[in-house]
């Protein structure tokens, strides 16, 4: 066990840790190699002798994302409207959510600790529950009493060496009676629907092929599968990519290993009823970076876009075909399915600039925050070409979106209906208001959208001058089985009550809340979530 012990006489403290750990002072990290003998290296960790007694004066940590650092119950939400009684399950979300000021000053706000909202909605009535995951991080940094996790991924620049470093902190899923908090750099966290207490680290009873987990599995509507996928599957660094079904009840029916061009992020991917796609980002892991106290990631403007089209079932690792467009970021993905012609349709986040601007390129470029748009588009791929070069994609919606939602019923079958968050200042926001609370490090989104595929009809719901939108999720309406029928849930950033609500719209009546109900607190920015009918096993 690696404990902080001071020494008489010095001002910090220091900390023996596993070789090429990084090491921080005044919160930064350097690299101080030591050798304890002709063959282990060693690095010493020099830590200030007291923890930080608040968070760093950043974007990241002010304004509306000053960190909540809440647990805690509230039945009996203020609503104003009507909540319609067919509406009976709960809306899980997650947002990272530091415990403690950070080991790292400028942390980006997404490496916070992952912590859970549930809010419950039954006979017109909501309550709200809030709890961490009880990370292995988490645990050791209570016990110690401050931040021990280094860089946004990179294990290298920690003050302890970690069996699983993961925050769990980006999407909450239900899957086979748990739920599941995942985030793509480890295996799930599983925790008990009812009480957001957490059972432990899932492995799946031990099958789980990979070291990574991705937070974006898809669930097949038919056969109630999951399809799921890790990258960097061998540790960090590795162009390796496992790919993996689970029958509902938790049986792995197949594995298939594959090698990427590149070691890239894949965040989001795309299944179809025949195939599966691995859209990869251009930024890119180099573990020499690592090992020298660097970022994970670095945006490569030399490197493709590139999606892997795997065949879905029966697959060899030879099967796999990576197909190219040029430079660009792609993000969420709306759905994919195949057309009359055995095409396969892919509607995806595209930007043709670096999303993640806070990883510039090798030398310090990034593009300026407020220049960046990202639209829905459709890439058509014949799986059979020996062209791996794709044609440019259509633009389904010309808005700056992102986030999109679709009547999950519909999942990798032809679809009409998506949902999302866009910004469009032209709508009215007070930005000169609620400047001073936005705080920074996360995406703006003013408003929801919904897109009809079929008429390219676009719906926009505004929710007033002082708010920001976070991820919606769908709800079918009960007993209607029509795609796109029923209601759209999204939590709703207050910057002039520097509180939290949430927003219920009716898609048969898109552009006005059915109902509004209020938090009596703050949730900072999350990333994904979830709607879980009461009736779902």
């Amino acid at each position: 066990m690696h404990k902080i012990r001071g020494r008489t006489g010095e001002r910090g403290a220091s900390l023996r840790v596993s070789p090429d750990r990084g090491n921080v002072q005044d919160g930064r990290v350097f690299r101080s190699p030591t050798m304890t003998s002709s063959t282990s290296p060693q690095t010493t960790v020099v830590m200030a002798a007291q923890a930080p007694t608040h968070f760093p004066d950043r974007p990241q940590f002010s304004g509306f994302m000053k960190p909540c650092r809440l647990e805690g119950e509230v039945s009996h939400l203020e609503v104003h409207g009507a909540i319609p009684d067919d509406i009976d399950g709960t809306f899980y979300r997650v947002m990272p959510d530091p415990q403690l000021p950070p080991f790292i000053q400028d942390d980006p706000w997404f490496n916070g600790d992952g912590s859970i909202s549930a809010f419950r909605i039954k006979d017109g009535k909501v309550s709200f529950k809030q709890k961490y995951v009880q990370t292995e991080k988490l645990k050791r940094e209570r016990e110690a009493k401050r931040a021990l996790l280094g860089k946004y991924r990179n294990k290298y620049t920690d003050a302890v060496e970690f069996k699983v470093r993961t925050t769990a902190n980006t999407n909450i899923i239900h899957f086979n009676g748990k739920l599941l908090a995942l985030k793509e750099d480890a295996p799930p966290y599983a925790l008990d629907p009812e009480t957001l207490e957490t059972l432990g680290l899932h492995t799946f009873d031990g099958q789980l092929p990979s070291l990574t987990f991705t937070a974006h599995p898809k669930f097949d509507p038919k056969t109630g599968e999951m399809i799921c996928f890790g990258y960097e599957a061998k540790g960090d660094g590795t162009p390796d990519v496992c790919y993996y079904r689970v029958a509902p009840d938790g049986k792995f029916l197949e594995v298939v290993w594959l090698v990427a061009p590149v070691v890239g992020m894949i965040h989001d991917f795309a299944v179809t009823e025949n195939f599966v796609l691995f859209p990869i980002m251009p930024q890119v892991c180099d573990l020499e970076r690592l090992k020298q106290g660097g970022e994970h990631w670095q945006w490569s403007p030399e490197t493709p876009f590139y999606v892997g089209v795997l065949p879905r079932t029966g697959a060899k690792p030879e099967d796999v075909k990576w197909f190219q467009y040029r430079n660009s970021f792609p993000g969420h993905v709306s759905n994919a399915f195949e057309d009359s012609s055995g095409n396969i349709v892919m509607d995806i986040a595209l930007s043709d600039k670096n999303v993640f601007f806070w990883w510039p390129d090798a030398q310090g470029n990034a593009p300026e925050p407020s220049s960046i748009v990202s639209q829905l588009k459709r890439f058509v791929i014949d799986p059979k070409s020996s062209n791996l070069h794709l044609a440019d994609p259509e633009v389904l919606q010309e808005d700056n979106s992102e986030f999109y939602r679709i009547d999950d019923r519909f999942a990798t079958q032809p679809y009409r209906h998506c949902f999302y968050d866009m910004l469009n200042p032209a709508l009215g926001t007070d930005f000169p208001g609620i400047a001073h609370q936005l705080g920074g490090g996360y995406p703006l989104y003013n408003s929801l959208g919904h897109l009809d595929l079929q008429t390219r009809k676009v719906e926009v719901y505004f929710p007033g001058r002082t708010h920001m939108v976070q991820e919606p999720v769908f709800i079918p309406r009960r007993g209607s089985g029509e795609e796109g029928d029923g209601y759209l849930l999204a939590l709703v950033n207050n910057y002039a009550t520097m509180s939290s609500e949430l927003h219920l719209l009716d898609t048969k009546n898109f552009t006005k809340a059915q109902a509004v109900i209020l938090l009596p607190v703050r949730l900072r920015q999350g990333l994904h979530g979830n709607w879980v009918d009461d009736d779902k096993p």
